[in-house]
C-alpha cells in the first residue's frame, strides 16, 4: 500500500507559483542569506532597494521547489541556497546587483553559533592590550603573540576561522576584543543566477580598483611583448615604425650610408675628420 502524498497547502502553492512567475520573468537572479538580518535593517533595505530589485522572501523548501521546477536548468543554483534563503529578482547584471547590495551592509561583530561568511584572517601588528593574560587566550587560539613596546603584539597572520565554519564563543569574543567585524548586518550574496550561468560571490566581489590596475598592467605588458617580437596591430603600429625609424637612422649612421636625413650629419663629420687628419699630418 502506497504512501499517501503529504498534503500541501493552498497558501504554499500559491507561493511557489508567485516565486515560479518571478524566476520567469526576471533574466538575473540573486540567492542571499538573510540570517541573523534585524528586522528593522531589512526594512530600511528594501526601502532604499525599491524600484531596483524586488526581494522574495520564503521558507528554504518553497524556495528550493521554486528553483528546481524552474525551466532554466537552476537544480545547481537552488543546492547552494544555506541559513536563511531569500531571492533577488532584478534586471541589472550580477556585479551590479552584487555592488548594490554590498553597499546597503554594514559591518558586525561575529557572535558564537554564525556561520563564517569568509575566512577569517587576525592580521599580524601590535594591538592595544597590556601584558597580560590575554597572550595566553591568544595562544589557547593557535595565535601566536608576544610584547613589543609594552603592548601585546601579534607576531603573524592567523585564520582563525574558515569560511563556512561555526564561530565558537572564545573566538567570537577575541575577535570582538581585537576589534575584528567579520560578519556584515545586510543581504548576503551566495550566488546569482544568468542565462545557465551561476556566479559565485567571490567571483562577484570585485576591487574595481584593483581590476583597472591590473587592466593597466596587462596592457603594458601585452603592448612591452607586441613591440619586442615586432607584432604589428593598430596599437602598435605607430610605436613600431618609430622603433624602426630610430633603428634605421642608427644602422645607417654607424656604417656611413647617405640618406636624407643623415646627409648633413655624415656630411659634418667628414669635415670633423678631414680637419683631424689634417691637423695630425701637420698640412696646411
Amino acid at each position: 500500500m502506497s504512501k499517501p502524498k503529504p498534503h500541501v497547502s493552498d497558501e504554499k502553492k500559491e507561493v511557489v507559483k508567485q516565486l515560479s512567475k518571478l524566476i520567469a520573468e526576471y533574466p538575473i537572479i540573486g540567492l542571499v542569506d538573510m540570517e541573523n538580518l534585524p528586522s528593522p535593517q531589512l526594512q530600511k533595505m528594501k526601502q532604499s532597494l525599491r524600484g531596483k530589485v524586488v526581494i522574495s522572501m520564503a521558507k528554504k523548501r518553497l524556495i528550493h521547489l521554486a528553483l528546481t521546477g524552474s525551466s532554466k536548468g537552476m537544480t545547481d543554483f537552488a543546492a547552494r541556497s544555506r541559513g536563511m534563503p531569500a531571492l533577488i529578482f532584478t534586471k541589472e547584471n550580477p556585479f551590479k546587483l552584487y555592488k548594490l547590495l554590498s553597499a546597503n551592509k554594514s559591518p558586525a561583530p561575529a557572535k558564537a553559533g554564525q556561520i563564517a561568511p569568509i575566512d577569517v584572517i587576525v592580521p599580524a601588528g601590535k594591538t592595544n592590550f597590556a601584558p597580560g593574560p590575554i597572550i595566553g587566550e591568544l595562544g589557547q587560539l593557535g595565535i601566536k603573540a608576544g610584547i613589543e613596546d609594552g603592548k601585546v603584539a601579534i607576531k603573524a597572520d592567523k585564520l582563525l576561522v574558515k569560511e563556512g565554519e561555526v564561530f565558537t564563543q572564545k573566538a567570537a569574543d577575541t575577535l570582538t576584543r581585537l576589534g575584528i567585524l567579520p560578519m556584515e548586518v545586510g543581504l548576503n550574496v551566495v550566488a546569482v543566477f544568468e542565462n545557465g550561468t551561476i556566479f559565485d560571490r567571490k567571483v562577484l566581489d570585485i576591487d574595481e580598483k584593483v581590476y583597472l590596475t591590473n587592466l593597466v598592467q596587462m596592457h603594458t605588458e601585452a603592448m612591452n611583448l607586441a613591440v619586442k617580437i615586432g607584432y604589428a596591430s593598430k596599437d602598435t603600429i605607430t610605436v613600431l615604425l618609430s622603433k624602426a625609424h630610430r633603428d634605421a637612422t642608427a644602422l645607417a649612421d654607424s656604417k656611413d650610408i647617405l640618406t636624407s636625413d643623415n646627409i648633413k650629419k655624415l656630411l659634418a663629420k667628414a669635415d670633423a675628420q678631414a680637419h683631424a687628419l689634417k691637423n695630425k699630418a701637420h698640412i696646411d
